[in-house]
């Protein structure tokens, strides 16, 4: 089969299609013809060899569909033919947090794509437990949106979605619109969103977006917002944005940042104004509930409180 692999991280020339053999599954696993694979920024913190748990050579890829071609002997539920979406994440089961129930924080993280060879194949062999049946509705463009999805839904799960809030999103690519499409759905009184990029921006007001802007300051909310959201992982966004939480409110970090910057922010004010900060990382729990956003089934989580 061919096979994008990385042999070294950030070397010119260590990147290139190749061929290698087909995969064979364990007992528990299956094979994937790969239908579809999407192009992510975490693939690009790889490439940059900026990801810790990256083990190279890799074939990389996590955003993957496809079909069953070949089923393991223990497999069971799982069969030829079916079209399915796989979760990149392998939670161990054994660590403190997996334990706890909050495996996408595990000590022995694994991953398709990451720490074993992902989508970016033409086969790929996988656990049969990440892989989720997608429904014949769907088309082959949206199963790709699966996994981002569910980054996005394990995201709004995170918050307090409390209906009439004012939300900004930092960010218009693939992340940033997701999570305003669904925080749309979960009763916000109206969705903002920063970007620098102005095709990008003019693409937002399908996702339910109300302003699209290059600056915060264009919007001239001087209360704030109850929730910002970073989609970004840019410490410049990262840094205005924690300045337009509104008291009370919500600063969501979930865009990826470079691991080895800071970003400065007044103790205080987060003090005084009560202001949550809160992470998300990865999906958790939420395919299938990406799943069934995707086929027009899903509905938000009932609010935890009235609005403010």
């Amino acid at each position: 089969m061919r096979a994008l692999v990385v042999t070294a991280p950030g070397k010119a020339g260590s990147t290139a299609v190749t061929e290698l053999p087909d995969p064979v599954p364990e007992p528990d696993e299956v094979v994937v013809r790969v239908t579809s694979c999407g192009l992510c920024g975490t693939d690009m913190h790889l490439l940059g060899g900026e990801l810790p748990a990256a083990a190279y050579p890799l074939v990389p890829g996590h955003e993957l569909t496809g079909e069953i071609v070949a089923v393991g002997a223990a497999v069971t539920g799982r069969a030829v033919g079916e079209r399915v979406a796989v979760d990149p994440n392998m939670p161990c089961g054994a660590c403190h947090y997996c334990r706890i129930g909050r495996g996408n924080l595990c000590e022995d993280y694994t991953a398709i794509g990451v720490t074993r060879a992902g989508g970016f194949a033409e086969l790929v062999a996988v656990p049969a437990r990440c892989c989720y049946v997608l429904p014949d509705s769907l088309s082959e463009a949206a199963a790709g949106l699966v996994e981002p999805l569910s980054c996005a839904v394990h995201g709004l799960g995170r918050l307090p979605r409390r209906p009439g809030e004012h939300y900004l999103i930092y960010g218009a690519g693939t992340m940033g619109l997701l999570m305003a499409a669904l925080v749309r759905t979960a009763g916000a009184a109206s969705v903002s969103v920063v970007d620098l990029n102005e095709d990008r921006l003019a693409f937002a007001g399908s996702f339910g977006v109300d302003a699209a802007v290059t600056s915060a300051d264009q919007l001239g909310r001087t209360p704030g917002f109850e929730v910002v959201v970073d989609a970004t992982g840019a410490v410049a966004a990262i840094e205005d944005g924690l300045g337009r939480v509104r008291r009370g409110g919500t600063f969501l970090q979930f865009g990826v940042a470079d691991p080895a910057r800071a970003a400065s922010f007044s103790p205080y004010r987060v003090y005084h104004h009560e202001i949550d900060i809160i992470g998300s990382m990865a999906g958790h729990h939420s395919f299938q509930p990406a799943i069934d956003v995707l086929a027009g089934v899903w509905a938000p989580p009932s609010p935890s409180a009235p609005p403010r």
